[in-house]
């Protein structure tokens, strides 16, 4: 039997969102807290991508290389600290916010539609943090190993802020986190019948000068290099999602002739 538990007063439905946004405003407080107390721990992962010795430039045969962060505002190192805590409470918090959410929704879901909803909801938590991870060991790494040591002249030495360091970093992983969803919103289009293959297939050409746009929008540097280490993954993301699509299709097909017969 489908049911759908979808009672009580708007006012009472308010009440509920009120209490889960502060469950997870307290938990991702505390996980916030914890990650500012551990600031050793916390700064030796944001800051291994500019070490040589990370594991990124190790697999890649990458030459040895220096790079030099520096401070320049007396509350600079301080707020730095602080947004890299929250984002690390929001990261480590966030399946708990997702729980807290789907518990909220789901009582108006049907029980045919809660499965579904958990496999969407999943697919697209992994393929947020996968993107994440993609930035972390892959993009952004490549793009401080080329841009940290290019020079126009060795009478010109590079000085990064760590302030440009820590917001390249954390705007590029939430970027490739939401373009990682890609797949799973072209899975989603191709479950209600509104994308087919064949079109993304044929408009292929028209998608990659779109991809290099985008990438050319969110990339935080006008460089070429940078343009290409960000476009890759997307035009990859964008194949995968024709795969996708396709066997989507072609799995809807039977059952909507064992339907109709």
């Amino acid at each position: 039997m489908s049911t759908s538990k979808n009672e009580g007063t708007f006012w009472d439905h308010l009440d509920e969102l009120r209490s889960c946004i502060i469950r997870i405003l307290l938990v991702t407080a505390v996980l916030a807290v914890l990650a500012f107390c551990f600031k050793e721990v916390l700064f030796d992962v944001v800051l291994a991508p500019s070490h040589d010795d990370f594991i990124s430039y190790r697999l890649l045969g990458v030459e040895p290389f220096a790079i030099h962060l520096m401070n320049t505002g007396l509350t600079e190192q301080f707020m730095i600290h602080m947004k890299v805590a929250f984002y690390c409470g929001l990261l480590l918090a966030s399946p708990y916010v997702l729980y807290e959410l789907f518990a909220f929704v789901s009582p108006a879901l049907y029980d045919k539609e809660r499965r579904p909803a958990v496999k969407v909801v999943g697919c697209a938590y992994a393929m947020f943090l996968l993107g994440t991870a993609v930035n972390y060991f892959i993009v952004f790494p490549l793009t401080v190993r080329f841009l940290g040591t290019y020079q126009v002249s060795p009478d010109v030495t590079n000085m990064l802020t760590i302030q440009s360091y820590a917001d390249t970093l954390i705007s590029m992983s939430l970027v490739l986190g939401v373009v990682f969803e890609l797949p799973v919103v072209s899975w989603l289009l191709a479950l209600l019948g509104i994308l087919r293959w064949e079109h993304m297939a044929h408009f292929r050409k028209h998608a990659v000068v779109v991809i290099l746009v985008v990438s050319a929008i969110i990339t935080p540097t006008t460089d070429a290099f940078t343009l290409f280490v960000v476009a890759l993954p997307i035009w990859l993301l964008y194949e995968a999602s024709i795969l996708i699509v396709r066997a989507t299709r072609r799995k809807k097909k039977p059952e909507s002739v064992s339907s109709e017969a």
